[in-house]
């Protein structure tokens, strides 16, 4: 009996010492043993489903592991709503490719989705969605599909993501849908400066999420914050090429939920369009853009470093030429350095009928080319604090 504990009581001592949680261990599931191939030719889809399928009918923690390979997958939707196990993280420490032909991915909405799911974490690994064909596609004005987001989020909560990298997205990169309670960090999402709606977080209907520590090189928003957002936490985010941190567009439709209390800190901008940019569609809605905390940032050459557009239609086409409902307050701008690339630095262009209430700027400095910005102001009231270069137009 003496012989068999012994080794027990060792093992457990020499599990201690490494600081491993013997409580927490894991089931795994290892995606090859449902036969996926890592070669990048055959289609593992059905081998991730069924590894989903297995890791979600245990009733403990489980796993997902993806080995070290390339894994073609096509458009594939993860459920939750028969998930018995509460904590299932998947680990890759391989790629995972869409199809080389754009349109197989093109006519869904997602490549990889997760919806209803709870407690989920995606941890490490590759998603190349081989967008840049569709791409090539959109800018000589062919008979195009729409494209599909690579990783989206619906309806859930308790969801991570770390260490994630994604490349050349045929749409948006990442999507937080009508979540609670979601972790991003050590992300990194490339793709070519000019790729057409290529955001790289998304984030709209979600409370209680936070984007740490990562790294955005897109051709549209680096983080775009739609309606119903609120208690978003945005910190150490590198940004460029790409349009900037955006809340908006709002106000696409009458009856609208409200963006609420939203922090950007330590972040980098690079060669960007835009910087901190809040933007609505000159059209009537319930919405509103209150408590929203931008500090601590560095712009290098952006073109729009602050800015508000309250009467937003790109390329002119289609414009409401209304007067936009939303109702922006309470917005601060603080310890924002660096330079422009045009000569307006700060812009605030505001609803005639909702004038922006509330607007803060402290401690700001901005130049362009070594010389004085400039700072317009339509219908904006606020007061400067410290020191705030362009001159103040409050």
């Amino acid at each position: 009996m003496a012989k068999l504990f012994i080794p027990s009581l060792l093992l457990f001592i020499f599990l201690v010492s490494l600081n491993i949680d013997i409580s927490s261990a894991k089931t795994s599931y290892n995606v090859l043993t449902y036969g996926a191939r890592p070669n990048g030719k055959t289609d593992s889809t059905q081998a991730f489903l069924d590894a989903w399928t297995a890791a979600c009918g245990s009733t403990g923690p489980t796993m997902i592991y993806i080995p070290k390979g390339r894994y073609l997958l096509g458009s594939v939707a993860f459920t939750g709503g028969n998930c018995k196990s509460p904590d299932i993280t998947i680990r890759i420490d391989g790629t995972l490719i869409a199809p080389e032909d754009y349109r197989i991915l093109g006519l869904a909405s997602n490549w990889l989705s997760f919806e209803g799911v709870s407690g989920v974490s995606i941890v490490g690994g590759a998603l190349d969605a081989k967008g840049s064909t569709l791409w090539d596609c959109k800018s000589k004005g062919s008979n195009c599909p729409a494209g599909a987001t690579t990783l989206s989020f619906v309806n859930s909560k308790n969801i991570k993501i770390d260490g994630l990298l994604s490349l050349n997205s045929q749409m948006f990169h990442i999507v937080i849908n009508g979540c609670q309670n979601v972790q991003v960090q050590g992300v990194r999402v490339i793709a070519a400066g000019d790729s057409p709606n290529t955001d790289g977080i998304h984030v709209q209907l979600s409370t209680d999420v936070a984007i740490m520590n990562s790294s955005i090189k897109t051709g549209d928003d680096c983080i775009s914050i739609g309606p119903g957002t609120k208690n978003l936490w945005i910190e150490r985010v590198r940004c460029g090429p790409g349009h900037g941190i955006s809340i908006g567009s709002l106000a696409k439709t009458m009856d609208e939920p409200g963006v609420r209390n939203v922090t950007v800190k330590s972040t980098i901008f690079t060669g960007t369009t835009n910087g901190f940019r809040i933007k609505s569609w000159a059209r009537h809605s319930t919405g509103f853009v209150q408590a929203i905390r931008f500090i601590g940032a560095t712009m290098i050459s952006v073109q729009n470093p602050i800015i508000i557009d309250q009467n937003y239609c790109p390329h002119n086409l289609n414009c409401p030429n209304q007067v936009s409902g939303i109702q922006i307050s309470d917005v601060m701008y603080q310890g924002i350095r660096g330079t422009s690339a045009t000569p307006v630095a700060i812009k605030f262009d505001c609803s005639f009928k909702y004038p922006c209430k509330g607007i803060k700027l402290q401690n700001v400095n901005l130049t362009y080319f070594n010389k004085e910005a400039q700072s317009t102001c339509t219908n904006a009231i606020g007061k400067t604090y410290g020191q705030v270069q362009p001159d103040n137009c409050l």
